[in-house]
């Protein structure tokens, strides 16, 4: 409560000399357990009466002080703050001020807390702390943190194993826990070797877990920039590690390519090498860039001072196929085919690069391009490593220059072709289409022929008549295959099509030019044949048409068509043609209509006398009808009664075999019946006969398994209770009667119940024993 009346020491108020009580004001006093007491003018209870405050284990209050005041030996100066730990009950003051509650911290196992110093001051352990340090409090149980400690965080455990460790690095210079002297920035691992949970300290900084590498025996990798016995990286330095192991990459360490496989080579593989460095290779001295070969069948693992190039396989060649090879140290190109072929180590596979329209024509089924005859099927890219292959088609001829022999050589087809590195296909480019254009025609290889070729002409004739003529020409070459000379005459001629063509047409418009439209008209096949052949000293046409400088040969020109190029004319011919058409056709149309009538009255003459020869037919048809209904009437009357007769004594035959047939069968039934029932009487008979033996067969084995268990029973009794104790049984009963007897005085009784008669003939053998009714016994004194 808040009190405004001083006091004495002994707590009574002190009054001026007026006798008013003095009052403090602004004062306020805390009063505990005490008699009841008044309120003086001038004090006012402040609140309720509160409890004492009870703090809990764990538990504690922060105080502050808010004036200066002594406590005990301690002074306190307004500001001050400290715990109040429990358990125990707290005393207020008016110069202490509760700010919170504070509860313990648990720390668990594999936990620790992190804290922050507010100020400078001594910790719990006696280290002092400086304001904004950090440390870890790692002992297990409750922590109260005292007013100078601010928690941060609470830190888990990181847990080890054998496959996880954890890459940490240093903040700051300092010692970690395991008493190594860490340098600012410095890197490093914690392993399940170290220790199992690992709680990172302030200054170390986590930077993630890493993974054990694993390598089976099969396997080994190359580790980069590996880390010293001093815990140093090696910068620059490789080291080979082989499976089976297993092992962690230290903070700066990396793998070259990753894991890798051991190499494991067939007997047709190899593995190109080549030094890094200079190292001894078991007796052999390698040097930097020195090359070989590891030839299988075995398996490499290749140390740090040695690099793999490529794996090498070797190439099995028919002879059809072929492989270009380059000699690193020559530059020497040569091609290999008919063999399987491995390179050596200062080999390499050459690419022949060709002419971008020799790889399009060598891609297409025939070797031609932009003609109606290619079948176009596209394939896969080539490789460049192989020999160039082409099939010369059959009767064809195909041209390859050496450019460093600088010479040609000519293969007549059908025949494989093979290029040398330095050797080239001869492109031939044609004229092609209607009328003839040059190189629309590309092929690698040439025709021999015989074919044909179709070209359009345009002529004029001396009546100034301008006609397009479609001609088409039979032709082949006429060359000596055995004869290189004769053999690359044919290749003279770039393109044999079109000066062929024009050769001809200059021929044709001349003889052509000579004559008028109507000779032409009638004579055209004549004049074009006698144009392009000639003729001889005779006057008669030759039938062939030679070209010397490549042999070739035209043996017959075709007219397709004949049409005007000026209109007008083209309009006069078809205007005539259509007139001569319209007069064929009347002049048709007439024949055709006097033949019609002409058919028609033969036709109609014909048909009245078949109609007078059908009418007799059918009066001679009538007659022989009406004889033919007599006849029938006759047989019907004299057929009906015979038919009746014969119907009657079918019927009294078939019912009198009908009942025989019948009475059989009634007599094949019973005796069926009869032999069916005396079949089923013995079966019966013969099964109750069996069934009895059978029953009396199981009584006989059943009564001789009881007899043998009976005796074997007794037997068994017998045995377990022994010949001594049967005896002894045997005795006990008349010993005790003699000595009962002998007890009693009497020398022999009798007993009886008084219904049976006495047996004195047997009396010696029922002197001793008893009866079922032994209720009246009487005892006879012999």
């Amino acid at each position: 409560y808040q009190r405004r009346v001083r006091g004495d020491e002994k707590g009574k108020p002190v009054t001026d000399h007026l006798g008013q009580t003095k009052i403090r004001h602004g004062d306020e006093e805390i009063r505990f357990e005490q008699e009841p007491f008044p309120l003086y003018p001038g004090e006012k209870l402040y609140g309720k009466v509160s409890p004492l405050q009870v703090v809990a284990p764990n538990t504690a209050l922060r105080l502050r002080c808010i004036r200066d005041f002594s406590d005990g030996e301690k002074s306190r100066v307004a500001g001050d703050e400290w715990l109040f730990e429990g358990p125990g009950t707290y005393i207020p003051r008016v110069e202490l001020q509760v700010v919170e509650i504070v509860k313990a911290i648990i720390i668990k196992p594999n936990q620790a807390l992190r804290l922050r110093a507010r100020k400078e001051f001594t910790d719990k352990s006696g280290v002092k702390r400086r304001a904004g340090e950090e440390w870890l409090v790692r002992e297990i149980g409750a922590f109260l943190p005292n007013v100078e400690e601010e928690v941060v965080q609470t830190i888990s455990a990181y847990v080890l194993t054998d496959k996880k460790a954890i890459h940490l690095q240093a903040t700051k210079t300092f010692t970690d826990v395991f008493g190594k002297e860490r340098k600012a920035g410095e890197e490093w691992l914690v392993t399940i070797d170290d220790a199992e949970t690992h709680i990172p300290d302030v200054y170390e900084n986590v930077i993630g877990e890493v993974k054990i590498t694993t390598l089976t025996s099969r396997q080994y990798a190359v580790v980069l920039d590996p880390v010293g016995h001093d815990g140093k990286p090696q910068l620059g330095k490789r080291i080979l590690r082989k499976g089976e192991a297993v092992f962690f990459l230290r903070p700066g360490e990396r793998l070259e390519s990753g894991i890798q496989s051991v190499h494991v080579l067939d007997s047709d593989e190899a593995l190109l090498l080549r030094a890094r460095e200079a190292f001894k290779d078991g007796t052999s001295e390698r040097k930097p860039g020195d090359r070989w070969m590891i030839y299988g069948p075995s398996d490499y693992v290749p140390p740090v001072e040695v690099e793999i190039l490529e794996k090498r396989k070797a190439i099995a060649l028919d002879e059809n196929e072929g492989i270009y090879v380059r000699d690193l140290k020559t530059g020497k190109v040569r091609a290999v085919s008919g063999q399987t072929y491995m390179l050596s180590p200062y080999e390499e596979l050459w690419e022949k690069d060709l002419p971008a329209v020799v790889e399009e024509l060598l891609t297409k089924n025939d070797g031609r391009s932009n003609d109606h005859k290619a079948v176009q099927k596209p394939t896969g890219p080539r490789n460049k490593t192989r020999v160039v292959t082409y099939r010369a088609p059959h009767n064809a001829a195909v041209q390859i220059y050496d450019y460093k022999a600088k010479k040609a050589r000519v293969v007549f087809g059908p025949d494989l072709v093979m290029l040398g590195p330095d050797e080239q296909f001869t492109v031939l480019s044609l004229s092609g289409e209607k009328p003839k254009r040059a190189h629309v025609i590309k092929s690698l290889h040439l025709f021999l022929g015989p074919d044909f070729m179709t070209d359009i002409v345009v002529v004029e004739t001396s009546d100034h008549a301008r006609l397009s003529l479609n001609l088409s020409y039979n032709w082949f070459f006429e060359i000596d295959k055995e004869t290189d000379k004769e053999a690359e005459k044919i290749f003279s001629v770039p393109d044999f099509v079109g000066d062929a063509c024009k050769a001809i047409a200059s021929r044709v418009r001349g003889s052509v030019a000579s004559v008028s439209f109507d000779h032409f008209h009638k004579n055209s096949a004549s004049l074009i044949r006698q144009a392009v052949f000639g003729a001889d000293d005779t006057g008669k046409i030759r039938n062939r048409f030679g070209f010397s400088a490549n042999g070739l040969i035209i043996t017959n020109v075709d007219i397709q068509s004949v049409e005007p190029v000026d209109q007008r004319t083209r309009d006069a011919l078809q205007k005539s043609v259509q007139l001569a058409i319209e007069i064929t056709t009347k002049s048709q149309e007439a024949s055709a209509k006097h033949e019609a009538e002409r058919r028609e009255q033969e036709a109609r003459g014909r048909l009245e006398r078949q109609k007078i020869t059908d009418e007799a037919e059918a009066e001679k048809a009538r007659k022989d009808l009406l004889e033919l209904q007599a006849q029938s009437a006759t047989v019907e009357a004299s057929g009906q009664a015979t038919a009746e007769a014969r119907a009657r004594a079918a019927a009294a035959a078939i019912e009198g075999e009908a009942a025989v047939k019948q009475a059989q069968l009634q007599a094949e039934a019973n005796k069926i019946k009869a032999q069916s029932d005396l079949e089923q009487t013995k079966a019966k008979q013969d099964a109750e006969i069996n069934h009895q033996k059978a029953l009396n067969e199981l009584e006989i084995n059943k009564a001789r398994d009881l007899s043998n268990i009976e005796a074997k029973k007794f037997k068994d009794v017998v045995d377990a209770i022994g010949a001594e104790t049967i005896k002894s049984i045997a005795q006990a009963g008349p010993e005790m009667q003699a000595k009962l007897l002998q007890g009693l005085g009497l020398k022999g009784f009798l007993i009886t119940d008084g219904n049976s008669p006495i047996n004195l003939f047997n009396t010696a053998g029922g002197l001793i024993g008893g009866g079922p009714g032994l209720q009246n016994l009487s005892l006879i004194h012999i």
